[in-house]
């Protein structure tokens, strides 16, 4: 399967997919209006774009949608392209600009270097 790449409106309906593993569309629209305001139209505009984009999965009878695609893996897809667009792809240089700005405890410390140790063995 080729990156799948999700704007912020695809991924509010991936949420509650990868919360509640199996919706039905008409479900799923009326918890999207709810939150976000959407209408019924949009709601389902969206799923079929994410339907073509093949992150879910439709089966019938009864509309039920089923992401195809991991949150790990929608996750690590954009986190990559995060680092190359304003990092060009380098993840120490990332690092080094975001903890610059941090105020890290003590014990976030300790496990960033835990983290470390582990990628050195």
């Amino acid at each position: 399967m080729s990156e799948i790449r999700l704007h912020e409106g695809e991924l509010n309906i991936m949420e509650l997919l990868w919360s509640n593993k199996v919706l039905a569309a008409k479900d799923i629209s009326k918890i999207i209006k709810e939150y976000i305001g959407w209408e019924k139209n949009t709601t389902y505009t969206v799923i079929k774009r994410l339907i073509d984009k093949g992150a879910i999965k439709r089966e019938d009878p009864g509309f039920l949608c089923k992401a195809t695609v991991s949150k790990r893996t929608v996750q690590n897809t954009e986190t990559v392209a995060l680092l190359n667009k304003f990092y060009n792809g380098s993840l120490s240089n990332f690092f080094t600009d975001f903890l610059k700005n941090q105020k890290l405890s003590p014990g976030e410390v300790l496990e960033l270097e835990r983290i470390v140790g582990e990628q050195k063995l």
